[in-house]
């Protein structure tokens, strides 16, 4: 699949797709940016100018940390929230708002309220790039999910293999189910 990229026609940017040497009609590209493209990281890096808090981002991923030990930590990460929002939408992109959290952190968290736009923050535990981690860094859960998802695995396996010979399934297990088990296990 070859994702091109025409010049503005309308206000617009547009894109088509090019699979087996059969094009796709042009289609304006209204938000966001194209993976792939140069200008993602040049955009991604606008919403970093200017906020008060640690701002981390990885490929599509924003994280904004801050200390809310007072009024003054509290306050300093809405307007970066709100200062983030404005940015997103004058450059025509958008959080989901459904991917976004709030992870309290340490003994004594007020658990102040945030909001990304207009929208309330759900305060919940984080999923990390794929890691799921509690207000106490505990990840008993995810290490939970990683066994029930490798033994479902597992199962798949043992039903769908007539043969129980371990130089069968033992490719199968390496490939399929170790993966989950061990993914993350250095923290």
């Amino acid at each position: 699949m070859d994702h091109s990229v025409d010049k503005e026609l309308a206000g617009w940017p547009h894109s088509r797709v090019a699979v087996n040497g059969s094009m796709s009609k042009w289609k304006p590209v209204t938000s966001g940016v194209q993976h792939g493209l140069v200008q993602g990281p040049v955009l991604f890096n606008i919403m970093e100018r200017g906020t008060e808090c640690t701002l981390s981002q990885f490929a599509n991923h924003t994280k904004l940390c801050g200390a809310v030990n007072m009024l003054e930590g509290r306050d300093a990460i809405q307007r970066d929230l709100d200062r983030l929002e404005r940015r997103t939408g004058a450059n025509l992109m958008k959080f989901n708002h459904a991917k976004c959290k709030v992870l309290h952190l340490g003994h004594g968290n007020p658990k102040h309220k945030h909001r990304l736009g207009r929208e309330w923050l759900e305060s919940s535990p984080e999923k990390d790039l794929g890691v799921l981690v509690d207000e106490k860094l505990n990840m008993s859960q995810q290490f939970v999910m990683a066994a029930q998802k490798a033994n479902c695995i597992l199962g798949c396996i043992k039903r769908s293999m007539a043969s129980r010979s371990r130089v069968m399934n033992l490719p199968l297990y390496s490939a399929f189910v170790r993966p989950h088990l061990e993914y993350c296990v250095q923290l």
